[in-house]
């Protein structure tokens, strides 16, 4: 009675936890990319203070265009590393592939059949990698290491060591066309690979099981979930990532050179460090790895107008994935 007078309802149970709305949820679940996009800002900013020409249009998409690649391969890059893997064979992929690309147009191939066969060569890649390290049980890094001396080494042979000028006229669409007005195709291509890999991990069952292998490969294969399977095809996609990557960059700079890929390797391990994916599995997003990529390539970009020496470059980027590991080190030491 005294509730009731008071105003209370009759019978009423505890308060419910309200739910935390769109915004706040993804707020909790994409912190670390937020965190980077802020700091990617403030690099810029920084650097504004002594190149003002930075925040310029221009040099927006000279940024733009530079990382489209290293997003690409680190997307592919990204998938090994769910799974606990590592593929270091990614940069001769990308050189290799681009090099078979090139021979294929200077013999007369249109350019979207030189592409697929470029194609095909980056997912044999992959699938020699993946079987290796599923059905044989070599270790990825032996495994990788391996693939990457041998492509690095293919790249030179089959042109003997001589670059390829691309005489296609039509093949520069492929990098600075629009399929979408107002897009150009590299960033597009970036865009909507992220979208679908990021949809993928997040809303379906294949996703669920990358993180679930990374996070104990044991525990998944209890639950039914076909490990070797996943983890082959992640192989596969990181070698179509890496010769997909190629093209756009082959497109853009009309010559295909056996070295092109020398350095992707380390950066594309770098840009899913930084946009926060353990080398032991199970964390990490594609969102991350491209808003890392480009965080390397601001930087690199940053030195150069500064007109800081660019072999420190190396050094600013080591120095970032250090920061980078230690706040994730100490975030999940907090959780």
């Amino acid at each position: 009675m005294t509730d009731i007078l008071a105003g209370a309802p009759p019978h009423a149970g505890p308060a419910r936890p309200r739910r935390a709305g769109s915004g706040a949820r993804l707020l909790r679940t994409y912190r670390t990319e937020i965190a980077i996009a802020a700091a990617i800002v403030l690099i810029e900013l920084a650097v504004s203070l002594w190149s003002p020409q930075v925040l310029s249009l221009g040099n927006i998409a000279n940024i733009a265009q530079a990382s489209a690649p290293l997003i690409l391969v680190s997307l592919g890059v990204f998938l090994v590393i769910a799974t606990s893997g590592i593929d270091l064979s990614v940069g001769s992929t990308f050189s290799l592939t681009g090099m078979v690309a090139g021979l294929g147009l200077s013999a007369g191939l249109s350019w979207p059949v030189a592409c697929l066969a470029s194609l095909g060569v980056g997912a044999g890649i992959g699938a020699i990698n993946g079987a290796l390290v599923t059905f044989v049980g070599l270790a990825p890094f032996v495994v990788t290491l391996v693939t990457f001396a041998v492509g690095g080494s293919l790249a030179f042979v089959v042109t003997d060591g001589h670059s390829i000028a691309i005489l296609d006229p039509d093949f520069w669409w492929l990098n600075a066309g629009t399929l979408v007005p107002g897009i150009a195709n590299y960033v597009l291509f970036c865009l909507v690979g992220v979208a679908l890999l990021e949809f993928a991990l997040r809303k379906l069952v294949l996703g669920r099981w990358v993180y679930a292998i990374g996070s104990n490969a044991k525990a998944a294969r209890l639950l039914g979930i076909p490990v070797d399977a996943v983890r082959c095809g992640v192989y596969v996609a990181s070698g179509l990532c890496a010769s997909f990557a190629s093209l756009p960059s082959l497109s853009y700079i009309s010559n295909s050179e056996a070295t092109s890929g020398a350095n992707l390797m380390l950066q594309a391990i770098a840009a899913c460090v930084i946009g926060g994916a353990s080398l032991f599995g199970g964390t990490g997003s594609a969102i991350g790895a491209m808003l890392g990529a480009v965080m390397i390539t601001v930087i690199q970009n940053g030195v150069n107008l500064i007109g800081i020496n660019s072999f420190w470059q190396g050094s600013v980027t080591g120095l970032v994935i250090l920061v980078a590991v230690l706040i994730d080190r100490f975030t999940k030491a907090r959780a």
